[in-house]
């Protein structure tokens, strides 16, 4: 069976419940975006975020598609780096738990850390301090970290450092495995278009978006954008929330349901829909069951807070994927 390995900013998640969207008209945050902070902003966000109940979690994009992935039964490593402090430690120790190979460096600076502001309809803002996550390098990508993969899912957070993504996907390709990718946030798409329009007409096979995403790429709305894009890919998935999706390979269109369920928090919600559709190709399902698998994922991890999920709720899902797979 095909093994799946991420790469991507390792953060752990510092989950925040709002009562309004005060405080992110107060930060100057627009909502439902991701920008990068320093140290000093980091405090400003604390404070301003103080009086509001916290819980924690690993994350960063790539990550949660990777744990999806593991709970499913995939086997999976994940590579990037961390600081030698507590936020490192508990990033390792949720990968090992889930079996999931953890290839990750070490840094002197503080691990990196997400702080996702969560609005009372359950959109999402994200704060992010990558520390040491930024650190990643070039160089220091092994030359056989890839040979016993088949599939690597990266990022649109990774742009950050071009000779980076650059690189690993050249050295991916050159190893014969698909490069799956998500592009992220609609504002890192904006920031980077030249950069990405290159990597995805070079390298990728299969690409993630939401609407914002796929409108800051192509300047066009929805399905329109998902024919631009599938001109220089070769799966593509446009995420649509409520809508469900649609999915374009090569000639073939299929739009898929999203599952009822009562949001309370969107966070992971693109990961884990990547993580049931990667999960449905390795298993060579056709597109709409890939679609079906990771709408019902995207579905369930909307239904809690933050990223991850408990063991009853990975059963009950495990137990509706078979039966779509059946």
């Amino acid at each position: 069976m095909s093994k799946v390995i991420g790469m991507g900013n390792a953060l752990v998640d510092i989950l925040t419940r709002l009562e309004d969207d005060t405080i992110l008209s107060d930060l100057k945050y627009p909502k439902g975006s991701m920008q990068l902070v320093d140290a000093n902003e980091v405090g400003n966000v604390l404070l301003a975020t103080n009086d509001f109940p916290r819980n924690q979690a690993s994350g960063g994009s790539a990550a949660n598609t990777i744990h999806g992935l593991a709970n499913l039964g995939i086997e999976t490593g994940f590579f990037g780096k961390v600081g030698k402090d507590p936020w490192g430690e508990f990033f390792r120790s949720d990968l090992e738990k889930k079996n999931i190979k953890p290839l990750l460096l070490e840094s002197d600076s503080e691990s990196g850390r997400a702080f996702a502001l969560i609005s009372p309809d359950s959109e999402r803002t994200f704060a992010t301090f990558l520390g040491a996550a930024v650190e990643l390098a070039h160089h220091e990508i092994p030359d056989d970290i890839f040979d016993d993969y088949s599939i690597l899912h990266i990022e649109g957070y990774l742009v950050q450092n071009r000779e980076l993504i650059r690189h690993a996907l050249q050295l991916a390709k050159s190893k014969g495995l698909k490069i799956s990718l998500d592009l992220a946030s609609f504002n890192v798409v904006e920031d980077n278009l030249d950069f990405l329009h290159e990597m995805v007409e070079k390298y990728v096979d299969i690409l993630f978006a939401n609407e914002e995403e796929a409108k800051a790429f192509t300047g066009l709305e929805e399905e329109e954008a998902l024919h631009k894009i599938s001109d220089f890919c070769e799966l593509t998935v446009l995420k649509l929330g409520k809508k469900g999706s649609v999915i374009k390979h090569k000639d073939q269109v299929v739009k898929v349901s999203s599952i009822e369920a009562e949001s309370l928090d969107t966070t992971g919600a693109g990961d884990l829909y990547a993580s049931g559709f990667l999960y449905g190709m390795i298993h060579e399902l056709s597109i709409e069951q890939c679609g079906q698998i990771g709408s019902l994922l995207a579905g369930k991890v909307i239904e809690v807070i933050g990223p991850k999920m408990e063991d009853p709720t990975w059963e009950e899902i495990r137990s509706q994927v078979a039966a779509l797979m059946n």
